[in-house]
C-alpha cells in the first residue's frame, strides 16, 4: 500500500543538471513494473532525487492525479485482467497486485469499479455484442469490452486503434441504406453467439427481430435520450447500474473542475463552432458539442439568437465576429480546398479570432461521438484547446490494461 511520507523522512533536492520531470518519468515506469510491491512516497521520491513533498506536488501537476491514485489504477486494472482471464482465487489476485489483505482489496475494488470483484468477474465473462458504433463508448464506460462491434480505421479511428485487438469480431459499419451489410453482420453474430446484444433504435424493426432471435437485446433511442439516459438504460439491461452512476459522477466532477479552469482563460468571450462543408460554412452544433461546450458543460458564451446548423456567409460570420472559432472541416476534397482558399480571404483574415490566433481545428473524432466515453474525450480536448493543458484524466484506458502490461 502506498503510504504518505512522515516528517522524519529526509528531503532530497533535485540533482544538479537533471530535470526533476525526467526522473519522475523513470519513477512512473518503475511503478508500472513494480506495482505489486510495497511502495512508499519516501522511496519513490528518493528514486526521483527530490523531496517527498515536492514529489507529491510534481507528480500531481505532471500527470493530473496523485501517485497514490496512479498506483491504485495500476493495481485495480491488473486485477480486472486476472478476474476476466484467469481462475485465480481472490486472495491470490490480491497478492499479485500488491494487496496483502484480500478483504481490503475487495473493498478498494468495489469503491473504484462500482461492483465487487466476484460480480465483476461474473459479468466480465458475459459476451456482449453491439451492432451500433455509437454504443461502443457506452459499453466501455460500463467496463464492458464488446465481443463484437462495428469498428473501422477511418470512421471509428479511436476505438479501432485503442481496442481492435480486444474486440474479437469486427462488424461492418452500416446505415439504413446498406441492408446487405447488416445481413452480413447478423450472420456473423449467429456464429459468435453473444449472451446479449445492444444497439440503437436506428435499426429497423425487421432487423431488431432478427437480432432478438440470437440473444436478448436492448435498443436505446439514439436521438431522444441524452448520453446519461442511454447509459443508464444499457446499465439496467446489463445489471451495471452502479458503474453507470460512478461514471456519471466522475464526469460531473470533472466538468466542474474544467469549467473553472476554462473560465479563467476564456472569461466571457464568444465561442462558436463552424463546419466547412463543400463551398459553404455552417454554424454547427450537435448534442456532444452542446453538452460539453455550452449548457451543462463548460457554459461558454455564444450567440443565442443565431440558429444553429444553418448556412453562414463569410459576411455574416464577420458581423458576428466571435472571439474564438472551432473549425471542423469535412474530410472530402471540396471542403478541404475551400478551407485552404478561405484562409486567404481578406474578410476571413480580419476576423477577431483569426487576428488573435484563436482558430482551433477539431475533427469528427471525438466531436461526433455522443457517448459516455465520447463526451469525456471531448472534455479533455476542450481543456487542451482553451487552457493549453490537459491532465488527460480519462487516460484512454477504460479497462486500464495498457498500464498494467
Amino acid at each position: 500500500m502506498l503510504l504518505e511520507n512522515d516528517s522524519q523522512t529526509p528531503a532530497h533536492l533535485p540533482v544538479a543538471g537533471r530535470s526533476p520531470k525526467t526522473d519522475l518519468a523513470k519513477v512512473k515506469v518503475y511503478m508500472d513494473e513494480h506495482y505489486d510491491e510495497p511502495l512508499s512516497i519516501a522511496d519513490l521520491a528518493h528514486k526521483a532525487n527530490i523531496s517527498a513533498k515536492y514529489f507529491v506536488d510534481l507528480f500531481k501537476k505532471t500527470y493530473g492525479q496523485s501517485a497514490m491514485e496512479y498506483l491504485t489504477d495500476l493495481r485495480i486494472n491488473r486485477a480486472k485482467r486476472y478476474l476476466k482471464e484467469t481462475g485465480y482465487k481472490l486472495r491470490e489476485i490480491a497478492l499479485r497486485v500488491g494487496y496483502s489483505d484480500e478483504y481490503y482489496f475487495s473493498r478498494k475494488f468495489k469503491k473504484e469499479v462500482g461492483v465487487s470483484p466476484s460480480d465483476y468477474a461474473k459479468n466480465a465473462r458475459k459476451r456482449i455484442a453491439t451492432c451500433s458504433s455509437s454504443i461502443i463508448g457506452q459499453l466501455l464506460a460500463l467496463n464492458v469490452m464488446p465481443v463484437a462491434a462495428p469498428i473501422d480505421p477511418k470512421w471509428t479511428a479511436y476505438y479501432y486503434n485503442a481496442h481492435r485487438t480486444e474486440i474479437q469480431s469486427h462488424l461492418r459499419l452500416t446505415d439504413p441504406y446498406t441492408s446487405l451489410r447488416f445481413e452480413a453482420n447478423v450472420e456473423r453474430l449467429v456464429h459468435i453467439r453473444p449472451d446479449a446484444i445492444v444497439g440503437t433504435d436506428q435499426i429497423s424493426d425487421q432487423d431488431q427481430a432478427k437480432l432478438a432471435e440470437i440473444a436478448p437485446c436492448c435498443f436505446v433511442p439514439k436521438y431522444h435520450l441524452d448520453w446519461r439516459a442511454q447509459l443508464r438504460m444499457i446499465a439496467a439491461f446489463l445489471e451495471r447500474e452502479e458503474q453507470a452512476e460512478q461514471w456519471i459522477g466522475v464526469y460531473n466532477q470533472r466538468v466542474e473542475k474544467a469549467r473553472d479552469s476554462v473560465k479563467q482563460k476564456v472569461g466571457r468571450e464568444k465561442v462558436i463552432v463552424v463546419r466547412v462543408y463543400g463551398q459553404h460554412l455552417y454554424l454547427y452544433l450537435n448534442p456532444g458539442i452542446e453538452e460539453v461546450l455550452y449548457n451543462n458543460g463548460l457554459q461558454l458564451e455564444t450567440f443565442p439568437d443565431v440558429q444553429a446548423n444553418t448556412r453562414l456567409t463569410l459576411e455574416q460570420l464577420a458581423a458576428l465576429n466571435p472571439d474564438r472559432i472551432l473549425v471542423m472541416v469535412c474530410p472530402e476534397a471540396a471542403s478541404r480546398a475551400y478551407w485552404l482558399s478561405l484562409q486567404h480571404s481578406p474578410v476571413w483574415r480580419q476576423l477577431k479570432a483569426v487576428r488573435q490566433y484563436q482558430i482551433h481545428l477539431i475533427t469528427g473524432d471525438p466531436w461526433f461521438d455522443y457517448s459516455a466515453v465520447g463526451v469525456m474525450r471531448m472534455l479533455d480536448e476542450a481543456l487542451l484547446i482553451f487552457t493549453g493543458y490537459c491532465p488527460n484524466v480519462y487516460l484512454d484506458n477504460v479497462h486500464g490494461d495498457s498500464r498494467a502490461t
